[in-house]
Order: C-alpha cells, then structure tokens, then sequence
C-alpha cells in the first residue's frame, strides 16, 4: 500500500489514494499546502514519528487502523496536552 500526506491549511491528511502528481491533489483539497509520498506504511509511519512529537495515538497505531479500514483518508490525530 502506497500513502500519500497531505497539507491542508485545517489538517494533516493520510490518504490511500492513487495520485499521478501532486497537482492531482492539489486539485482535491481546496485549501493544498503541500504532499509528500507515494510511500510505503513504514516510510510514512518514520517520518511522522520523526516530524510529530505529539502524535497521538502514536503513527502505527493510527496506520494500522487506517491500513484496516475501507476508508480513503485520515486525519492524522495529535494530543492536545
């Protein structure tokens, strides 16, 4: 399965879709800041734990669940403390 993150100007976004470039998600998110990927689960669980201190529930717990689900795209969750 290949990740792509998505930077929008409300959220951090893991989405499981297939994007040509990144135009193409641009074209999806309205308010696009930036993407990063395609990557692989491992890839894109390392970067967020190396960027995200405060990630929570932790990277591979998130995507683990995410990987599981039948949805398309993941808010990436931080803790609040």
């Amino acid at each position: 399965m290949n990740l792509h993150i998505i930077y929008t100007a409300a959220a951090v976004l893991i989405s499981k879709k297939r994007y040509e470039s990144w135009q193409g998600v641009q074209d999806e998110y309205p308010d696009y800041r930036a993407s990063l990927g395609p990557w692989s689960i491992k890839e894109t669980e390392e970067y967020l734990d190396d960027e995200y201190q405060k990630i929570y529930p932790s990277a591979s717990e998130q995507l683990r669940g995410f990987a599981k689900s039948s949805n398309t795209v993941h808010i990436v969750s931080f803790s609040q403390i």
